[in-house]
């Protein structure tokens, strides 16, 4: 048969510790008042809402040296194809927009890489 254990803390000062249940109404003298505690479910959630449709990606390229703007608000395949001429992948670069704020994001060095792979390719 399964035992009931619960938490001892009448330790004076040296901490608490579990205990069987028997043991802890065993002893003479002794009234206790065992706590119990209910779990109960937390709310239920809303349904999750439907995922936004997904906007393609806009980019901007910008040359390093001049600091020109060499295209704005362009499509994937644009923004690879102005790489195309480009001689190294630091020389220019790509910001993406947003598309919850509108604002233009620096793309890191790792997606730089990975726009300039695709040189030649598009």
């Amino acid at each position: 048969m399964a035992k009931t254990w619960v938490l001892d803390t009448e330790t004076k000062g040296t901490g608490a510790h579990m205990v069987p249940l028997e043991k802890l109404l065993r002893r003479a003298g002794t009234e206790r008042e065992l706590a119990t505690v209910e779990l109960r479910r937390g709310p239920e959630r809303a349904a999750e809402p439907e995922p936004e449709q997904l906007e393609p990606y806009r980019f901007r390229v910008v040359d390093v040296l001049s600091g020109r703007e060499l295209g704005h608000d362009l499509d994937v395949r644009a923004a690879v194809g102005l790489l195309e001429g480009r001689g190294s992948v630091l020389d220019s670069r790509v910001y993406v927009r947003v598309p919850r704020s509108g604002r233009w994001r620096l793309l890191t060095l790792a997606e730089h890489r990975l726009l300039w792979r695709y040189r030649g390719r598009v």
